[in-house]
């Protein structure tokens, strides 16, 4: 038995190849609808967030061989709660990451985190879009929500609680975007243009994650980026492609 944290869709399509490669896997994902997915596929599924202690629980009750961490590049709590699980019950952790990408564009700014996003947003001032999720909002609501000079749009998933979060933060609802991507560089183009947007602040998440159509859409109109870059997180042993990890599955798990 495999336990595989699955965050993102590229992550969903390697728990089906390790599937279809003959190992057994219980997934694990975050929200009810990641979780239908899975099923869609014939996968085991748990919905939730899991401690240390709980991934250790199941690698005990499941007799799991080994630990793969799929999830978001920016799920950096999951991460460390996955490698302390795996040390904990003594089985292998394994990281799969989709690659990083480097960003030498005239007009983007790299920060090492959101307080650093939300700083240099607050110089800039103007008509600042965020696609950086609801999980941080307050962060950039605390800082620019109610600064001199500047509108901020909020661009998330359509669930109910990243409504009723916007709405405690104090987003006003025509300042909100709900909707799911992943979204071409003409759509980009043109919710930038119906917001006036100035500034786009979105987070270093990879080529799955459509930050290329987000950057190029903002570069063509002159619109100042902010990118987040990634947590930095020792994973030992990580693969960045799908054939990496199950060749090393077939390495360490008999089958």
């Amino acid at each position: 038995m495999i336990l595989f944290l699955a965050g993102t869709s590229d992550a969903r399509a390697l728990a089906v190849e390790i599937s279809q490669a003959g190992f057994d896997l219980l997934t694990t994902v975050v929200t009810e609808n990641a979780a239908n997915e899975m099923r869609q596929q014939g996968l085991k599924v748990h919905v939730g967030r899991l401690t240390d202690q709980d991934i250790t629980s199941f690698i005990e009750r499941y007799q799991v061989k080994v630990v793969i961490d799929a999830s978001h590049p920016f799920a950096e709590e999951a991460s460390k709660n996955a490698i302390k699980g795996a040390q904990q019950a003594n089985v292998p952790y394994i990281r799969y990451e989709r690659e990083s990408q480097q960003f030498e564009n005239t007009g983007v700014t790299m920060v090492d985190n959101y307080e650093e996003a939300a700083e240099a947003a607050a110089e800039k001032k103007g008509v600042i879009m965020l696609t950086t999720g609801s999980k941080t909002l307050h962060i950039f609501s605390e800082k620019l929500l109610h600064l001199p000079g500047t509108k901020v749009i909020a661009r998330m998933l359509p669930r109910k609680d990243n409504m009723e979060k916007c709405e405690q933060l104090g987003f006003p609802q025509k300042n909100i975007v709900a909707i799911q991507g992943p979204f071409t560089k003409e759509f980009d183009m043109a919710l930038y243009k119906q917001y006036g947007v100035t500034v786009m602040i979105t987070k270093e998440s990879g080529k799955v994650g459509s930050v290329d159509e987000k950057l190029e859409a903002a570069k063509e109109l002159g619109i100042e980026t902010i990118v987040i870059k990634r947590p930095k997180i020792e994973y030992g042993t990580a693969y960045s492609n799908f054939t990496d990890v199950i060749a090393h599955l077939h390495k360490i798990i008999s089958i």
